[in-house]
């Protein structure tokens, strides 16, 4: 029994894959949301993808299924946020706050965009929040297409499979390793926003010259 009281997220991914193909599918539901439509950005889509991992070094999951398949939920979702923001931005930000969408993260997520380009829809892959609305800001600034497809997939797969197989390489190395889940969530929060902070940096120090 895991020692950690009120996280129940491995008990909750542990159910959901009895159901097999509907629990891959949930899965790929979570992630395609938290990747692109304006309303998933409270998803836990790092913590959810590193347990997912995690368990299937347990054989709860298959990682030859569970990872191209997050990858393509990824992928697919960013698109799906892309061509939101290309046909619905001004309406979106003619929206009041809600329960399911806060327009703050989309004016930070555009303000990233118009400093980083392209590399926002990496950089912001790894930053909860951001990530949701990183690909809107990108189509309602009119992105290339073929810029965004290919900095979409560059994320897409680095986001989903880095966080997946960690999950999976932990869980095989370290015994009871849910036993220090939070710990271990925590850390992959605060180095999963290290590349974009020191990008974020070297930018500001270029200016301050």
């Amino acid at each position: 029994m895991s020692v950690l009281p009120h996280f129940d997220l491995v008990e909750t991914l542990k159910l959901v894959a009895n159901y097999g193909a509907v629990g891959y599918l949930g899965m790929f539901a979570v992630i395609f949301a938290e990747s692109g439509l304006f309303f998933g950005f409270f998803f836990p889509g790092d913590s959810l993808l590193f347990t997912a991992g995690l368990l299937a070094s347990q054989n709860v999951f298959n990682l030859l299924w569970l990872t191209p398949l997050m990858c393509l939920a990824a992928v697919l979702g960013d698109n799906v946020g892309f061509w939101t923001g290309k046909k619905l931005g001004t309406w979106l930000l003619s929206q009041k706050d809600s329960w399911f969408y806060k327009k703050k993260h989309l004016h930070q997520a555009q303000k990233f965009y118009e400093k980083h380009g392209g590399k926002t829809l990496i950089l912001a892959r790894f930053m909860p929040a951001i990530r949701t609305f990183a690909p809107i800001a990108a189509g309602i600034a009119d992105m290339d297409y073929n810029k965004f497809f290919f900095n979409n997939i560059v994320g897409g797969v680095l986001w989903a499979t880095g966080m997946t197989v960690g999950g999976y390489f932990l869980g095989r190395i370290i015994p009871d390793v849910d036993k220090y889940l939070l710990p271990i969530l925590g850390v992959i929060v605060v180095v999963s926003v290290i590349p974009a902070f020191l990008h974020l940096r070297g930018d500001v120090e270029a200016i301050e010259k």
